[in-house]
């Protein structure tokens, strides 16, 4: 009777958890364990209700405890998986994730899962193989669509972003993530109003702060910066301790000509946990906290990680960069004939200086705190050697085994150049060159000031004294535009040293 009795409350849960009356179906599910403490279901399914309240310690006790009973079950292997990830043990998830797979290779929502779980990770190639067989197995399964185009987003490949987007948006048309996802690749591909399209129509179904942070984002690169101050408003309404929303909000404040408020803004950004480094820098550029010897390595990262895809078209389109151009001719004079043996770029990005660096060095390497901009520059198969660094951290370790380095555009992010002098210099043999491009600082004394836009201006005399200082001979300097900020003329110096 035991047996009957079991069997039958059993069914009666499920269809409970079924119709989403999860406390019904909790109760019947421990009514059968009083009944037979090692059901199996009962055990497993009360663990996916735990996890769906919200208790993922507890749904990680109950589905173990049922694995201990039937550990053949890839189902409970696949929803033990999900709890751990919810905990942040991101390890034991895949581990859990690959357990049902080799119980059920054919299990898609474990592919997908699986996938997740490795895009966390970092492993970006795998977790898209991961999609990519869920959906061989089920190709109409929206949310592996909507998984891969977020990794392929991450990669950098935000044109098949969109189209995987599209794909889960097509098998579910009322798909917020998907429309986010799709938010985010147009964005990158600086496709802004269509980006704020998905961004609007993922708030009508799911009214989230994130959504509202991107859309914010979206509006403000579009030029839109009262739309995206509205946009990153509607995020703190919903989540008031919104770190990253008030960082951007003070951004935008302060692209208004707002200084006040931005001030306030970044300090309640401060407050609330927002990168205090990024903060502080930004409060010195607006002459409220002191000046750093450098801007912050990982705002620099994630700034150009942010542009790598349009980091090209963007330089010379829009501010008429040219910089790469106006140190070719200034080193040409003073180079022999024959290509020197190594050559480095420093803070390469995506490549720029390398048609011209080629030719003149039998062996170049660039050097960028940007993983994503070095994938860029690896596709142009200029570069002998890649190296994902900081420069100044990466020189320490460099012999005097280099003829020639160049630094476009890069000093603007050093104020102090000292220790990247010193550092160039016993990278370089003795005669070797070293060209760079500033911008300029209009001040009667010789130093170095951030300005505004984040980015440092040094005087010509200080860049002089501190090369000397370091051992070089001053060869050459211009004048010159290196771009344009908003249509206005940013002026720099061009500068070739000699190691002494």
């Amino acid at each position: 009777m035991a047996v009957e009795d079991t069997s039958d409350l059993l069914g009666q849960a499920v269809r409970l958890h079924q119709q989403g009356r999860l406390e019904q179906a909790q109760a019947l599910y421990r009514r059968v364990l009083d009944l037979d403490p090692r059901q199996f279901d009962a055990l497993h399914l009360l663990g996916v209700i735990e996890r769906q309240r919200g208790a993922p310690v507890r749904a990680v006790e109950l589905i173990e405890e049922a694995l201990r009973i039937d550990p053949q079950q890839a189902r409970a292997h696949c929803n033990l998986g999900a709890a751990l990830q919810d905990l942040g043990r991101t390890d034991d998830a895949l581990a859990s994730y690959e357990a049902a797979l080799r119980l059920d290779p054919a299990y898609a929502l474990a592919w997908d899962n699986r996938g997740n779980t490795l895009r966390r990770l970092g492993r970006l190639a795998e977790a898209l193989d991961s999609y990519e067989r869920a959906l061989g197995i089920n190709p109409a399964l929206a949310d592996a669509w909507c998984h891969r185009a977020i990794a392929l987003h991450e990669l950098g490949r935000h044109a098949d972003a969109v189209a995987s987007a599209e794909q889960a948006l097509a098998t579910r048309p009322a798909y917020a993530d998907a429309f986010v996802a799709l938010g985010h690749a147009l964005q990158a591909l600086d496709h802004h109003g269509a980006s704020v399209d998905a961004y609007d129509r993922a708030l009508a179904l799911a009214p989230q702060a994130g959504t509202w942070c991107a859309r914010g984002a979206a509006l403000k690169k579009s030029g839109d910066l009262a739309g995206a101050l509205h946009s990153y408003d509607k995020a703190l309404a919903l989540r008031p301790d919104y770190a990253l929303a008030e960082h951007y909000r003070a951004n935008t404040l302060r692209a208004l000509g707002q200084r006040a408020a931005a001030v306030d803004a970044y300090r309640r950004a401060l407050e609330l946990g927002a990168d205090a480094d990024e903060i502080r820098f930004a409060l010195a550029a607006l002459g409220e906290a002191d000046q750093p010897d450098a801007a912050p390595a990982d705002y620099v990262k994630h700034l150009f990680d942010q542009y790598a895809g349009r980091f090209d078209r963007h330089l010379v389109d829009v501010l008429g960069y040219r910089t790469p151009a106006l140190l070719d001719a200034l080193l040409r004079p003073h180079l022999a004939a024959a290509p020197v043996d190594a050559a480095l770029d420093l803070g390469c990005g995506t490549g720029l200086c390398a048609p011209f660096l080629r030719p003149l060095a039998r062996h170049v390497t660039g050097v960028d705190l940007s993983q994503k901009m070095l994938d860029k520059a690896a596709a142009l198969g200029l570069y002998d050697d890649l190296a994902c660094a900081d420069i100044v951290d990466w020189l320490a370790e460099r012999p005097a085994s280099c003829d020639l380095a160049v630094a476009a555009d890069v000093l603007v992010y050093i104020g102090d150049l000292a220790p990247l002098f010193a550092r160039v210099r016993r990278a370089l043999r003795a005669g070797g060159l070293f060209a760079f491009s500033c911008e300029a600082l209009d001040a009667a004394d010789p130093g170095f000031a951030i300005q505004p836009s984040n980015r440092f201006a040094h005087t010509l005399g200080y860049v002089q004294k501190t090369a000397q200082a370091a051992g070089f001979d001053v060869v050459a300097t211009a004048h010159a535009v290196l771009r344009q900020d908003h249509g206005r003329d940013i002026a720099g110096h061009l500068v070739l040293l000699r190691a002494a």
